[in-house]
């Protein structure tokens, strides 16, 4: 494992409206490493091609119009997964996981939850116990491990751009 690791993590809220953006950071930062949300594209659309030439392999789970998440890296990502694999995934591209130089990388998209009393925050508090049980279990196989990704966490309203709204 290598002594340092530099990891990014960002909801793009679509990779190809962020395509430009992406590239430029890549280029500028170097990270061995970047967690991608949001990327809203099926895996026949993923740009894999032109990440690859700007030197990252990719590892995605897609979902036209919603979700789906990426992880990209200089090396080659290993024993990728997608999900929680407990059997009651639903298709909602929100997890996705791979070794890469040595470190579990593990990229999540949680759920919006919206209003608390909607079926989607019920959605949302339901999701967190998968995830920690996930996490529990990749932390046993790998005592290296990195959690990134978009938690859709705002317990202040210093957290959201606009609290009135939200």
């Amino acid at each position: 494992m290598p002594a340092s690791v530099k990891l990014v993590t960002w909801n793009v809220n679509s990779i190809r409206q962020r395509m430009e953006r992406l590239i430029a950071l890549l280029a500028r930062h170097a990270p061995d490493v970047v967690c991608l949300q949001e990327t809203k594209v099926t895996d026949a659309d993923f740009p894999a091609a032109a990440l690859r030439e700007t030197g990252y392999a990719t590892a995605f789970a897609g979902q036209k119009s919603y979700n789906g998440v990426a992880i990209l890296a200089k090396s080659e990502p290993a024993e990728v997964t997608c999900g929680f694999r407990d059997g009651a995934d639903d298709g909602q591209a929100r997890l996705i996981a791979a070794t890469v130089a040595g470190i579990r990388v593990v990229n999540v998209y949680v759920p919006n939850g919206q209003a608390i009393d909607s079926d989607k925050y019920r959605y949302k508090l339901a999701w967190f116990p998968a995830l920690a049980a996930m996490l529990r279990a990749e932390l046993a196989r790998n005592p290296a491990l990195a959690v990134l990704g978009d938690f859709n966490v705002a317990p202040d309203d210093r957290d959201v751009h606009d609290p009135a709204l939200w």
